[in-house]
């Protein structure tokens, strides 16, 4: 068995709230390196009573890669967990490239976002029908420097839905520039979700104008996200996806799309057979079979167009 090293994300906070592949993970690994405090230690519960768990808190990039490579080479499982999910400001690059150099491969398990874990918090779809189709997961610059180009301004003049990580500390410095630069207007709608799915969970709603001031008399520092656009207001909106006069490949009842002509279907593979059959099914035509090949044997089968007479 290669040498391998498992990043699982352990999802926004909640215990029941990692995926099912990434606590099969915890319950068999020999080593477990967590993110210290982001992580509910109640995920530690699911380890092994021999598996050693260590808080990476402490510890620099060099110690966890010695750590978990000694382990991973000695033929131990070992698990990296993260908060929310590892691609999301996770830092693994640098992690799976210095085991790499140990001889040591990495694998991802997804995890729940805290992003998403805000939405449902604040009972709010991100991407509301004509209010907003994009969402902008991003951070106000701080020891890490931003890249040219992604300015929380540039990304608030898009109408985009913004999400900012790591940035409820600036929060009053942010929502001055997306409003002087970003152009958003004052009642735009803004929330902030502190630890979102922890039993301390917090939600604050207002608009750009005035959620900082309550951030700051709410006391509220790390370990939130900071929600702003106009999808979080925008409750009148609906979907045409269920609308009663949206057709789609499942659900066609317009007359003026009814089908009335003539079409062959072909299918290679019993697979293809039985799509064959649902398409003309959809269609609501009849579905009588001609098989240029014997039963089992390798050929096609034909719905030949005067059957959809």
């Amino acid at each position: 068995m290669k040498a391998l090293v498992e990043f699982v994300g352990a999802g926004p906070g909640a215990e029941d709230l990692i995926t099912v592949r990434g606590l099969s993970a915890l319950e068999q690994a020999d080593l477990v390196v967590y993110a210290g405090s982001l992580v509910n230690p109640a995920h530690l519960k699911a380890c092994k009573a021999d598996c050693t768990c260590l808080d990476s808190a402490s510890m620099n990039l060099g110690e966890q890669i010695e750590a978990m490579s000694d382990a991973a080479l000695a033929g131990k499982r070992v698990v990296r967990l993260h908060t929310g999910d590892p691609a999301m400001y996770g830092a693994i690059n640098e992690q799976i490239r210095g085991l790499a150099q140990k001889g040591v491969a990495a694998s991802i398990i997804p995890g729940v976002s805290s992003v998403f874990a805000a939405a449902a918090a604040l009972g709010c779809e991100l991407t509301s029908p004509d209010v907003s189709q994009s969402v902008v997961l991003t951070r106000t610059p701080g020891r890490t420097p931003m890249p040219q180009g992604e300015d929380a301004a540039a990304f608030a003049r898009t109408g985009a839905m913004l999400v900012f990580f790591l940035s409820t500390g600036k929060v009053g410095e942010l929502m001055r520039h997306l409003m002087e630069q970003g152009g958003l207007a004052e009642d735009t709608p803004a929330a902030i979700v502190y630890r979102a799915s922890w039993p301390d969970e917090r939600i604050l709603r207002g608009t750009v104008d005035d959620i900082a001031r309550q951030a700051e008399e709410a006391g509220l520092g790390r370990q939130a996200l900071v929600i702003v656009g106009r999808a979080l207001g925008a409750n009148g909106t609906a979907s045409r996806l269920y609308d009663a006069d949206f057709s789609h490949g499942y659900r066609n009842r317009l007359v003026s799309e009814d089908f009335d002509g003539r079409c062959a279907l072909y299918a290679f593979t019993d697979k293809g057979l039985t799509r064959a059959r649902d398409i003309a099914a959809g269609l609501g035509l009849p579905t009588v079979l001609h098989s240029t090949r014997p039963s089992n044997a390798e050929g096609i089968v034909h719905i030949p167009a005067q059957d959809f007479d």
